[in-house]
């Protein structure tokens, strides 16, 4: 089997007889159904692969089709004008480069369709461009543009700048200018376009093209194109099949145990209330090519622009994740407006895991495995700074959890903190710092079952960790004594839930000063089976 890893050409992937996962029938209804989309989906999520299937359908190229579904559905298959504007593998930190790229662009139709002196503005432009091709082709035209959004989050908060017109300008300001402008054809040549997508990774609202043209119809969390992108639970065990069980036996488990494994690793992303299953294709083909679990999609790019907005916002994962919010609070990005959450869900680091019907609201938090170790490993490093490797760390104290090796705990978790430097301690607040500082780090070795804070009958444990063979209980104090920790443990029954457990469970108390920004103190007690 042929995997299509970093191919996005619809075609190719026909041609050259690479896997392709049927998407055709929903491409039909999107064509049939409407005029003007925008659809966001996070980056390596097969949004190119899309514009590309639907350049190649508005080009009228049938054979291509043969066998899939829209073969039984289209009948006309009639060849329109398309213009394609793909603005990924450019870098625009560099000033005066999409200007560069949209003048080139517009300049090679003007080539083809003709140009007027009448206008300099490229919108109308490429509005007059619009329109010769409508009349020499006697069919409206088809704009695909992929990666919309990315001359603006190459330069979000960068505070990079340009000389324009003799004065100073931001790039984010003054590329949102110039994309406005541009995209307002879509308002000036509607009589002239038959269909329009716009691709990206975030909707950026009021202050951007969106407010150029047209309202688009966002398909981005309608239930009709949930699975447009990503791999479904379904296509996963048709198409898939024999990598899946190539897999299980590499890691000697059995087909149904490898599933689950891929599931905790890729799978979790939802885009509608339906909250039906989609995998990142990008980090499944890459395990099946390569016949190895990593984390294929967040060592594929490094989400700067996020780590750039946080600093900016201040804002903490303990505070976003594992709530419910309204849909407006998180399906359009308002740069006027001091809020990452947007954001980090349209990239992909959070996705929907509930919906309250009642309510009309969304629990948002970490799709899988590899997106939490991942991202919350990046912000560790550039909240913390320790002088250690965060994943090295990490490995390690997995080891120790799994061991059983409550020492070593300790020295870990001691080292670590001692090794983050003072004046990352001294510019947050102490209690801040204090609460985050141990969510992070928990949110790190959460490839096993962990609970942070987890709510009890007599109030919250701290956090309480389970691997196969061992449960732990820990509580923090802040400038107090482990022994106040253990005894809150006791006296809250933290631990009562485990009784008839038959692992080994541990209590375990912390003290942290905030001073040193080290641990003082630290006692463990192993709990006495009542079950044997």
């Amino acid at each position: 089997m042929k995997y299509p890893i970093g191919i996005q050409s619809f075609d190719k992937i026909i041609e050259d007889g690479y896997v392709y996962v049927d998407k055709t029938g929903l491409v039909y209804r999107l064509v049939k159904g409407g005029k003007i989309y925008f659809l966001s989906r996070p980056r390596r999520f097969g949004k190119s692969l899309l514009v590309s299937t639907l350049k190649c359908y508005f080009q009228g190229r049938k054979e291509l089709f043969k066998g899939l579904a829209i073969d039984r559905l289209e009948t006309e298959w009639a060849e329109y004008p398309v213009f394609h504007i793909d603005f990924n593998g450019t870098n625009f930190t560099e000033s005066g480069k999409l200007e560069d790229i949209i003048e080139g662009t517009v300049s090679t139709w003007e080539k083809v369709y003709g140009r007027t002196t009448e206008f300099k503005d490229m919108g109308k432009r490429f509005a007059y461009v619009l329109q010769q091709a409508h009349r020499q082709h006697g069919r409206r035209c088809v704009v695909l543009i992929d990666e919309y959004d990315k001359p603006i989050l190459d330069v979000l908060y960068t505070g990079y700048s340009m000389r324009v017109d003799g004065r100073e300008r931001l790039l984010e300001d003054w590329h949102r200018e110039i994309l406005k402008g541009f995209y307002s054809v879509f308002k000036s040549a509607d009589e002239d376009l038959q269909f329009v997508l716009l691709t990206g990774v975030t909707k950026f609202s009021q202050v951007s093209g969106f407010s150029g043209f047209n309202q688009p119809s966002d398909i981005s969390m309608d239930e009709q194109y949930e699975t447009l992108c990503g791999i479904t639970q379904e296509e996963l065990e048709h198409y898939f099949a024999g990598p899946i069980e190539a897999l299980a036996e590499k890691y000697r488990t059995t087909p149904e145990g490898m599933k689950m494994m891929l599931k905790h690793r890729y799978d979790g992303y939802h885009f509608s209330s339906n909250l039906t299953d989609v995998y990142n294709p990008f980090s499944l083909l890459n395990a099946f090519a390569k016949r190895e679990l990593r984390d294929y999609w967040f060592s594929s790019g490094t989400p700067t622009y996020l780590i750039r907005l946080m600093n900016h916002t201040q804002e903490d994962l303990n505070e976003l994740t594992g709530r419910y919010y309204r849909p407006e609070e998180f399906v359009d990005y308002k740069a006027d407006v001091e809020q990452p959450l947007p954001m980090i869900y349209q990239s992909g680091y959070l996705t929907v895991k509930d919906y309250n019907l009642r309510r009309g609201t969304f629990l948002l938090d970490f799709p899988n495995n590899e997106v939490k170790n991942g991202f919350v490993s990046l912000v560790a490093s550039d909240y913390l700074k320790p002088r250690e490797s965060v994943g090295g760390w990490i490995q390690d104290v997995l080891d120790a959890l799994e061991a059983g090796d409550t020492e070593s705990l300790r020295s870990l978790f001691t080292s670590f903190l001692a090794g983050i430097p003072y004046t990352m301690r001294s510019k947050h607040e102490k209690e801040r710092y204090f609460h985050y500082t141990f969510y992070l780090i928990f949110r790190l070795i959460s490839v096993y079952t962990v609970y942070t804070e987890k709510e009890q009958s007599q109030g919250r444990s701290d956090c309480i960790v389970e691997t196969p063979d061992y449960v732990y209980i820990f509580e923090f104090k802040r400038d107090g004594s482990a022994d106040e920790a253990l005894a809150q443990i006791e006296a809250k029954g933290y631990a009562r839930p485990y009784e008839a457990d038959p692992r080994t469970i541990y209590k375990i108390g912390v003290n942290f000063s905030s001073e040193t920004g080290r641990v003082e103190e630290w006692k463990n007690v192993r709990m006495l089976n009542r079950a044997l």
